[in-house]
């Protein structure tokens, strides 16, 4: 069975500051970030086209119709938008898991990095140096992030697995999350230890597509934008 993974980094917000922890703070998207969805709807679109191609052509499949089967995001008003955006575009309505939210950053949720480190230059240098070992104070660690980003994987790819009413029929999925999820779910993809997560960029409305061959996954684009 071939699955294509859309994942996704909602567009940008308001107060749209890179260097700022949101977390679990509740912010809508901007009208910038709204106009980045809409684009990157319409690329996955054509994208889906494109592969479900290449998959009937290597397969000797006829008939087959391009669909995303699902769009699973965050709670957070930031993803639910940009997932309900691309939802559109494929008659859908996203499903939403509270696992895929962002990471909870505590005394730390709403502050930018100057503010975190002019108050915690400790606790702030040791959680850039190592984010496995160390945690924003009053924050989730990157285990506990890690086990319930990866809980909801499980959940969407037994719901994919369900959902195929043909095990040769190729299917699609689109993730909707944030940024710090996004890493956690790549490294462990990729085989990376997660003290590396900060070696992956995830920019504002960026794509990442894995595609799962007999469930191996691989890698096919990285924060495209």
């Amino acid at each position: 069975m071939d699955v294509r993974i859309y994942l996704i980094r909602h567009g940008e917000t308001e107060d749209a500051s890179p260097r700022r922890y949101k977390g679990h703070l509740d912010i809508p998207l901007s009208e910038k970030g709204v106009r980045q969805i809409e684009e990157l709807s319409r690329y996955i679109v054509q994208d889906s086209l494109r592969w479900f191609k290449i998959v009937q052509n290597s397969s000797g499949l006829d008939n087959i119709e391009p669909r995303l089967m699902a769009v699973y995001c965050s709670d957070l008003s930031r993803a639910l938008q940009s997932a309900e955006i691309i939802a559109r575009a494929f008659g859908l309505k996203p499903i939403v898991l509270r696992d895929l939210r962002e990471r909870s950053f505590g005394e730390w949720e709403g502050m930018s990095f100057d503010e975190i480190e002019e108050r915690w230059p400790d606790a702030f240098r040791a959680w850039a140096e190592n984010p496995l070992k160390h945690s924003p104070p009053g924050g989730e660690s990157t285990i506990e992030v890690r086990r319930r980003v990866m809980r909801a994987m499980k959940r969407i790819m037994e719901d994919g697995r369900r959902k195929m009413e043909d095990k040769r029929f190729p299917s699609s999925i689109a993730i909707v999350a944030h940024g710090g999820v996004n890493r956690i779910i790549l490294c462990e993809l990729l085989g990376m230890p997660l003290e590396n997560i900060f070696r992956i960029e995830q920019d504002y409305a960026c794509l990442n597509i894995i595609d799962f061959h007999d469930g191996y996954p691989v890698v096919k684009a990285l924060n495209v934008v």
